[in-house]
């Protein structure tokens, strides 16, 4: 369930025909609002973020704070090291750090390994 649907879900559970009561215990309600409010697969929502520059971008982010935070998302989803891996942390970088980068980087970064993307940024 998306942010601000709180009301829509209480609405739902006051209609229902056991109301409120249809919950036998705090645990059956901590349940269901878990199921309707939390993500059901953390790596695939993670997965969306890292295909949506304006959520994982740096943008106003020192190096540091970006490379740790894609790093967290990187291991959430379980992403493969990869040229795709490499190419998402690149386009996710500040512009004039990635003109640097490739002013700098030219034949020295292996595609297929991050950690050489993390070295040279």
């Amino acid at each position: 369930m998306k942010a601000g649907q709180a009301p829509t879900y209480a609405l739902h559970v006051l209609q229902h025909p056991g109301g409120v009561e249809s919950f036998t215990d705090w645990a059956t309600f901590g349940k269901d609002f878990h199921k309707e409010f939390f993500p059901i697969d953390l790596a695939k929502s993670t997965a969306l973020v890292l295909h949506n520059r304006e959520q994982y971008g740096q943008g106003k982010q020192m190096l540091d704070e970006y490379i740790d935070f894609f790093w967290v998302l990187v291991k959430q989803v379980a992403y493969p090291d990869g040229l795709q891996l490499c190419l998402t942390f690149w386009d996710g970088l500040h512009s004039t750090l990635m003109e640097h980068i490739d002013s700098l980087a030219e034949g020295c970064l292996d595609n297929e390994q991050i950690a050489s993307w993390y070295k040279v940024a």
